[in-house]
């Protein structure tokens, strides 16, 4: 009970500057995604232009693919972040309200300063926010485990189980994406915004995708 309660908190609709409700808007991620960090700080910028109530959500990259065949590099690789997603839970459940500092703080070190993806880079992100190192114990030692499937289990009960992260809820609907590299910034930002809600809202629209031809860009 006492999860769903933090979560719930977290997921409350703040008051936007001009009185009225801002508009709500749900991002999965897991944080050692680079993809899924350049698409969090697009929406960022955004949500300062729009004033959206963003509510970010854990979903855990190792949850997606614990019963999936992979090549044993890849394998490899998701058992070794697997802590990414669980530590995301500890914050979301612990101190709901910090969650999107540590996003931003862990996000920060991992991609843009190219920190390893190792608990140390973790409990350097807790630091940063003010949280208590106990928390990677306890989620190391698998008490979100559960919550940590759960939320990912509803981002994916949206979208279909095809895809990973960043998935975004909002304006009536849910999906996939977008994948981009670099992100938007100002009035290009709030264009991408703008299309990609209409497309999504879009009755029978399901794919719009094109070959990736550069590497995660962060600036």
């Amino acid at each position: 009970m006492r999860a769903r309660e933090s979560l719930a908190l977290a997921s409350v609709g703040s008051i936007s500057h001009n009185g009225g409700m801002s508009e709500k808007v749900s991002f999965w991620f897991d944080p050692s995604c680079p993809w899924t960090w350049i698409t969090s700080r697009w929406l960022v910028d955004v949500a300062r232009q729009r004033d959206l109530d963003v509510t970010w959500k854990p979903f855990s990259l190792f949850e997606l693919n614990r019963d999936q065949e992979l090549p044993e590099k890849y394998r490899a690789h998701i058992d070794k972040i697997r802590n990414w997603g669980r530590i995301s839970m500890a914050v979301a459940v612990e101190a709901p309200d910090k969650l999107g500092d540590f996003y931003t703080a862990i996000g920060t070190r991992a991609h843009n300063d190219g920190e390893p993806q190792t608990n140390e880079t973790i409990l350097a992100a807790l630091a940063d926010v003010g949280l208590d190192a106990k928390l990677l114990e306890q989620a190391e030692a698998g008490q979100y485990d559960d919550a940590v499937a759960a939320s990912t289990q509803e981002a994916l009960d949206l979208v279909g189980d095809d895809v990973g992260v960043p998935i975004i809820q909002a304006g009536g609907t849910a999906f996939f994406g977008p994948v981009m590299s670099p992100a938007p910034k100002g009035e290009a930002a709030l264009k991408a915004w703008d299309g990609t809600l209409a497309l999504a809202q879009t009755k029978g629209f399901f794919e719009l995708k094109r070959s990736r031809d550069v590497g995660p860009i962060f600036d």
